[in-house]
């Protein structure tokens, strides 16, 4: 997974009827871009350290 500051990620529900989760990657350590990614999430604000799973999508910042 390759991201940049600024992009966001989509965390698909599990379950039938789960929500997804979204944040935003507010630091990248690598300059590569690979994870970890210092996020904030939309629903709580809460600030991680975030690996994404299989289940994780970017949306590139470039995209809007």
């Amino acid at each position: 997974m390759f991201a940049k500051v600024g992009d966001r990620i989509v965390v698909r529900g599990h379950r039938m009827g789960q929500a997804d989760r979204r944040c935003v990657i507010l630091k990248i350590d690598h300059e590569d871009g690979e994870p970890p990614y210092v996020v904030q999430w939309d629903d709580s604000e809460r600030q991680d350290l975030y690996f994404p799973g299989s289940d994780a999508t970017v949306i590139s910042s470039d995209s809007k």
